[in-house]
């Protein structure tokens, strides 16, 4: 199965030759400011949301970070465990 487009044939008059070619570099140069609005736009919208989601460091968060690390005990591990015992496969 061969598919083919049909032919697109120049305009042979030069006045419509150029002023295709001017419109073809406007939609081009349109397409490409679009382009770099929403890039900045994206741009400034995540500084934004940075700086709005950013980390205060005051002494009350650090007192409080402190006091939840003296809290926090390393041996305990919450959460479901299965007791295998020793001398026997997993598998039995």
């Amino acid at each position: 199965m061969h598919f083919s487009l049909p032919s697109m044939r120049h305009p042979r008059n030069p006045l419509i030759r150029i002023l295709s070619l001017l419109i073809g570099i406007a939609v081009i140069g349109v397409m490409l400011v679009f382009g770099l609005v929403v890039a900045g736009v994206l741009l400034v919208g995540g500084f934004v949301l940075l700086a709005l989601r950013r980390p205060t460091r005051s002494s009350d968060a650090r007192v409080g970070s402190t006091a939840a690390n003296r809290a926090h005990k390393p041996d305990v591990l919450e959460g479901e465990f299965v007791v295998v015992q020793r001398g026997r496969s997993a598998t039995q």
